[in-house]
């Protein structure tokens, strides 16, 4: 609501009032909605200084490295609930209570098959195509296959699309690493968890079911958990923005897929482990500190600070209990870059320079060392990633059409050529 307002002063021009609107928590935000009226719009790359829309859904406070989703902090939902009761959080506004959750769970497992049809459509992809291309193809090509919930202005249908886009992530990102392997599709088993359905179709053959140990799942539910959504980022932005256009849901998230692919995005997790073959051996780390540590140096640590977050990255904590259960349920021992890992994690915690700054490893560096020990290769990171963030894309997707809205349009400041005659091809010089 605008509890006060701010005056823009315009030299030659008369004064703009501006309306000051003020949130539950956060900083207050200038609307200059109206700013156009007196001739001007703001300037701002990146919109680093712009709210672009008011939601409901997640809050962050990168300096005091805060994390809530409706309210809750990220810690206590990665302690005490799980995947599929933060889903029914995030689209419906409050925790469900046991009916509830058994009947959203029961409607998730009862769509976690795909049309049979659609595993045609792998086929015209090479083998070795990169995952995301393939995620960006086949998401987009849901909307060929389930066009009976296409209709956006019906809530019943942005229900289903929810539902069903929730449901069939898992076995598509499955269905891509199996095709990328040369292996047979698995279906998905509805008498297993989430987590455990997941790690089934990944890495169980028709030859040889072996039981999902419950700690690699645990740990991959928390991953899911705690990528589930972050505001509005690139991809939420992209993806409210293709919504804002009237397209239909499965185009919107493939939208998304499609900004998350990026390096500076979706692939920190990736970069990780490209850093760490970097590296190369534990030897070569005081080396590479200092090389960090030289502003002159291009060379980064990838996965340790953040951009949002200022102070500490509050997943990271919950990652790092993760990744040593995971590390020690599976023995690992001798792995060079897991140790290489284990080793820039306890500098990065004790060295003044990072300290100071703090740069501490954050969600990204963890959970790359996991799905690794797990047995993903890199280039499925961040179909995983996407995985997880369906559900905070169809979230803000669905936040976004159940209230007035326009289509997106964002301004420029243009620095081309002014207005000039187009000379006959022979008089030109």
């Amino acid at each position: 609501m605008a509890d006060k307002k701010a005056q823009l002063i315009i030299e030659g021009a008369a004064p703009v009032d501006l309306p000051i609107l003020t949130g539950t928590v956060g900083p207050e935000v200038i609307d200059v909605r109206t700013l156009t009226a007196s001739g001007h719009f703001t300037f701002d790359p990146g919109f680093m200084s712009t709210a672009s829309c008011e939601s409901k859904i997640t809050y962050i406070d990168g300096d005091q490295g805060i994390l809530l989703h409706r309210g809750y902090p990220i810690e206590q939902l990665a302690e005490h609930s799980d995947y599929l009761e933060t889903c029914y959080l995030l689209l419906n506004g409050e925790l469900p209570n046991a009916e509830q959750k058994a009947s959203f769970v029961s409607n998730v497992k009862n769509h976690t098959m795909v049309h049979e049809q659609l595993k045609t459509f792998f086929n015209g992809f090479r083998r070795d195509a990169h995952p995301m291309a393939i995620m960006c193809g086949v998401v987009g090509a849901l909307s060929a296959f389930y066009h009976d919930s296409l209709d956006i202005n019906n809530p019943q249908h942005r229900e289903i699309s929810a539902i069903r886009l929730v449901a069939k992530m898992p076995t598509l990102a499955a269905m891509v690493y199996k095709y990328s392997m040369g292996q047979p599709m698995m279906y998905p088993r509805n008498d297993l968890s989430y987590a455990e359905n997941f790690l089934h179709m990944m890495f169980n053959t028709p030859c040889e079911i072996k039981p999902i140990s419950p700690v690699l799942a645990r740990a991959m539910d928390r991953i899911f958990i705690l990528h589930a959504d972050h505001e509005q980022n690139a991809s939420t932005s992209t993806v409210r923005l293709a919504g804002s256009s009237g397209a239909n849901p499965f185009a919107c998230i493939a939208a998304g897929i499609a900004a998350l692919w990026g390096p500076a995005h979706g692939g920190a997790n990736e970069a990780v482990l490209a850093m760490l073959d970097e590296i190369g051996d534990v030897s070569n780390i005081d080396t590479y500190i200092a090389k960090a540590k030289d502003k002159n140096d291009p060379f980064k640590l990838m996965g340790f600070g953040h951009r949002v977050y200022k102070n500490f990255d509050p997943r990271a904590k919950v990652m790092k209990q993760t990744c040593d259960e995971v590390l020690a349920e599976l023995g690992i021992k001798n792995d060079p870059q897991l140790e290489l890992a284990m080793r820039l994690d306890e500098i990065a915690r004790n060295d003044p320079y990072f300290k100071e700054r703090n740069l501490y490893p954050n969600v990204d560096f963890y959970s790359g060392i996991i799905l690794k020990a797990i047995g993903i290769p890199t280039s499925m990171f961040t179909v995983i990633f996407a995985l997880a963030r369906t559900v905070g894309w169809i979230s803000h997707w669905k936040e976004m059409l159940s209230s007035p809205y326009k289509i997106g349009r964002p301004r420029q400041l243009y620095t081309g050529e002014t207005q000039r005659d187009l000379q006959k091809l022979e008089d030109r010089k």
